[in-house]
């Protein structure tokens, strides 16, 4: 077992990490986010990556999610987790508040989530797209360390990087969805297809635009609750690998098993090639 942690915007480093080494990786899909950062915390090995990067550059339509996690599958990582702000899209879940969402909606329209194609057909099942053994987990250590939680809910993933307009925060309540941000659907379709699995704690640092006392969303306030919140997500992940069973299972890791439709004989050398680290024990059994 190798736990991926992909840090998002406030948690840029993890300073628990012992026995860290700083590796730089070349991808079929580009450059990742940063280089990744391997160590160990309370014995568990893990890999982490600041998704926007060092000093926050990459926007959340630039980010290289498929370089990212290609890249951690490539460093062995079975688990990942995923940290991220979001706005609040429901009265109950307030600034400062930890929500573990279960379900997606993905408008995004700028980014590919999956790493099939050039001569690849593939479908994995999605319709629970979150391990919930492992988000369990995670809602377990952040009752531990006093958060406010939020076991379940559905997160908007929008395009960005403007927030949203009333009239799409308010389309958006009525859909009966949680939370709102701009990354994580991209993070759990491909880590599906990368036979990891999936789990997320989405920081709450606002009320979006919907709510009487947000006449807009500020980027002061969102950022003074965000720096809040990323201390609290730091001790809920290092709770959670510090009880975390050397066995502890992965949900996913034959996720792939019947999702290739493709003809083994007509897969291009390109998609062999730059899937070897996904699909290569596939190929071998044939």
């Amino acid at each position: 077992m190798r736990v991926g942690i992909i840090g998002g915007s406030g948690l840029y480093h993890l300073e628990e990490l012992e026995a860290t080494e700083e590796i730089h990786l070349e991808t079929p899909f580009g450059k990742p986010s940063s280089s990744f950062v391997t160590g160990e915390i309370h014995g568990v090995p893990v890999a982490f990556l600041p998704r926007h990067g060092i000093g926050h550059v990459l926007m959340p339509t630039e980010i290289p999610f498929r370089a990212n996690i290609w890249g951690l599958k490539k460093l062995g990582v079975t688990h990942l987790i995923s940290v991220g702000a979001v706005g609040s899209l429901k009265e109950e879940i307030a600034p400062g508040h930890m929500v573990f969402p279960d379900q997606f909606i993905d408008l995004t329209r700028h980014r590919s989530s999956t790493f099939f194609g050039n001569g690849l057909v593939g479908h994995v099942q999605f319709g629970d797209p979150v391990c919930s053994k492992l988000s369990s987990r995670l809602v377990e250590a952040a009752n531990k360390v006093g958060a406010t939680v939020h076991e379940r809910g559905t997160y908007i993933c929008m395009e960005g990087p403007a927030f949203s307009s009333r009239a799409e925060s308010e389309l958006y309540r009525s859909w009966g969805a949680s939370v709102i941000g701009m990354t994580n659907a991209q993070e759990a379709k491909l880590a599906r297809e990368a036979e990891m699995a999936f789990a997320s704690i989405a920081l709450a640092t606002d009320y979006d635009c919907w709510h009487d006392s947000e006449a807009e969303v500020s980027v002061e306030d969102v950022v003074k609750v965000m720096h809040e919140n990323v201390e609290t997500a730091r001790r809920i992940l290092v709770k959670t690998l510090q009880e975390l069973p050397s066995d502890f299972p992965n949900s996913q890791e034959n996720a792939l098993q019947f999702a290739l439709i493709t003809d083994r004989a007509k897969i291009s050398d390109r998609a062999k090639k730059d899937l070897a680290p996904l699909i290569g024990r596939y190929l071998e059994a044939n």
